[in-house]
C-alpha cells in the first residue's frame, strides 16, 4: 500500500485543468484525490512541505537512450533511472535502436520489467518499425502493441525506400499505432556532422543541410496525406521544418512534433573549435532557426521538448570530431534549460511545463501529465531559483558528454514522485 500524503504550501501549476496558485495536493492509493482540501476522512501518512516550490506533474521525456540492453558500457536502466528521477522524470519513452534491437516482445518485456524492478521510472518502449532497423521488412506490429508498445519508430536507421515508408505507415494505422519519425535524407545527409554552414565551411567539416530534414519531411508528409497515419516527428533543427509542420496542421494533419532542449540555447557556432561535446544529430543549427524553434513552441506548432538524452562513454568523444559519436547526456538538463526560456522571456512558467507534461502525454496518449483528481500521482516538485554547478557532486548519469559541464544552471527538483511513491528526494546538504 502506498502512503497517503500531503504536498502542503507549494505553488501548483497544472496546464492540462488551468491551474497555477497556491494550493495544497493530496495522494492516496497512488492517485491524486484532491486539489486545495482534504477529502472527508483524510489522514495523511507523510507531509512534504513545498513552501517556496513549485509542484507540477512529473516530467514526460519522449526521447532519451537509457543504452541498456548491449551498450551498458555507456549506461545502464539503473543509473539513467536515478538521473531521471532527480530530474523529475518519471515517464520515458526509449528508440528500439538497442542490441538487439526492440523489434519483438521478449526485448519489449526485458526493458519494462528491468524498470519495473529498479522502480524509480516508467519506461516506455518504442518499437522497430522494420525488422532490425534495416529499413526493408516490416516489424510484427500487432505482437508489440500486445506487449505494451504504443509508438513505432526507426529512429536514426533510414528506410530502404519510400514503399517500403508507405506500408509501414499503412500497417501502423490499421493497428491506431502512432509513428514516430527521425526527419533526415541519408543521401543528402551523407556523411555530414555539422549544419551546412559558416562554421562547417571554416572548420573544413563535413556539412548536412537543412534539406536532409526538410525533405524528408515532405516525403512523410505525402504518404500521411495518402494512408491517415498518425505521425510524430521528433527533434525538429530547422526554421523551414517548423513551418512545414505548421502548414500541415493548419489543414488537420495528424501529425505532431517535438524538439530537443539543447537545440533551444546551443547553435552551429558553439562547434568552433571543433567541440566535440556540440557533435550531435540533428545538428546545432544556425541563430535564426533556433529562434524559429522558440517562436514554433510558443505557437503551438511543437507541442513537447524533450531531452534527447545520449550517454556515452568518455572515449566516444575523444576522436578527431568527425569521427566522435554524435549525442550528449541530457537528462539532467531537461529543466534547466526549459527554465531558462522562462528566464529569457520566451514562455511562460505555466507553457513552459505544459511543454514537458500536457504536450508529450497527448502524443503518446497517455493519462499523465496532468493533476486531476483519479489520475497517477506522477509528481514534481522543484526550487526554480535553486542554482547548481554541473560536476560530478550533483551529475547522476552515467554519460557525462555535456557541452555544460562545469557551468552553474537554475532550477533543482527537490522531490519526485511515480504513482504517489517518492522515488526521489533531495537531501538537506545537496548542492
Amino acid at each position: 500500500m502506498t502512503e497517503r500524503i500531503v504536498i502542503r504550501g507549494g505553488y501548483l501549476i497544472d496546464p492540462s485543468n488551468g491551474i497555477e496558485g497556491p494550493k495544497d495536493l493530496y495522494l492516496a492509493e497512488g492517485r491524486v484525490v484532491a486539489l486545495g482540501t482534504a477529502p472527508d476522512g483524510f489522514s495523511a501518512d507523510r507531509t512534504i512541505a513545498a513552501e517556496g516550490r513549485i509542484v507540477c506533474p512529473s516530467f514526460i521525456d519522449l526521447c532519451a537512450r537509457l543504452r541498456e540492453p548491449g551498450q551498458e558500457h555507456k549506461a545502464a536502466i539503473a543509473s539513467e533511472s536515478e538521473a531521471a528521477a532527480a530530474s523529475g522524470i518519471t515517464t520515458l519513452c526509449c528508440p528500439p535502436d538497442t542490441d538487439p534491437v526492440i523489434d519483438t516482445p521478449a526485448v519489449v518485456n526485458l526493458i519494462r520489467e528491468k524498470a519495473q524492478q529498479i522502480g524509480k521510472l516508467r519506461v516506455l518502449p518504442i518499437g522497430a518499425l522494420t525488422r532490425g532497423l534495416e529499413g526493408k521488412d516490416l516489424s510484427e506490429m500487432s505482437a508489440l502493441k500486445r506487449a505494451g508498445c504504443l509508438a513505432l519508430s526507426n529512429a536514426h536507421a533510414p528506410m530502404a525506400n519510400t514503399l517500403v515508408l508507405r506500408r509501414a505507415l499503412e500497417y501502423a494505422a490499421s493497428h491506431d499505432l502512432l509513428v514516430v519519425i527521425r526527419p533526415e535524407d541519408p543521401w543528402l545527409a551523407d556523411r555530414g556532422c555539422v549544419h551546412e554552414g559558416p562554421t562547417a565551411t571554416r572548420l573544413g567539416l563535413p556539412g548536412i543541410p537543412d534539406a536532409a530534414e526538410t525533405v524528408a519531411i515532405a516525403q512523410v508528409l505525402a504518404l500521411v496525406e495518402h494512408t491517415e497515419a498518425r505521425v510524430h516527428f521528433a527533434q525538429l533543427s530547422c526554421a523551414r521544418a517548423a513551418r512545414m509542420i505548421a502548414r500541415a496542421r493548419e489543414k488537420g494533419a495528424p501529425v505532431t512534433a517535438d524538439v530537443a532542449a539543447h537545440q533551444l540555447h546551443l547553435t552551429e557556432m558553439d562547434v568552433d573549435g571543433f567541440n566535440a561535446m556540440c557533435h550531435v544529430r540533428p545538428p546545432l543549427r544556425s541563430l535564426a532557426d533556433r529562434d524559429a524553434l522558440r517562436e514554433a513552441l510558443k505557437t503551438g506548432v511543437i507541442t513537447a521538448i524533450c531531452s534527447d538524452h545520449q550517454p556515452h562513454e568518455p572515449d566516444a568523444k575523444l576522436d578527431v570530431f568527425p569521427s566522435t559519436e554524435p549525442g550528449m547526456a541530457s537528462l539532467e538538463m531537461l529543466l534547466p534549460l526549459t527554465l531558462r526560456l522562462v528566464d529569457e522571456n520566451i514562455l511562460s512558467l505555466n507553457q513552459a511545463i505544459a511543454l514537458l507534461t500536457q504536450g508529450p502525454a497527448a502524443v503518446m496518449g497517455l493519462r499523465t501529465g496532468t493533476l486531476s483528481v483519479g489520475s497517477p500521482a506522477d509528481i514534481c516538485i522543484f526550487d526554480r531559483e535553486h542554482t547548481w554547478t554541473i560536476d560530478g557532486s550533483t551529475w547522476r548519469s552515467s554519460g557525462r558528454n555535456t557541452p555544460y559541464w562545469g557551468e552553474t544552471v537554475k532550477g533543482r527538483v527537490t522531490c519526485t514522485l511515480l504513482d504517489g511513491r517518492v522515488v526521489f528526494e533531495a537531501r538537506p546538504d545537496q548542492p
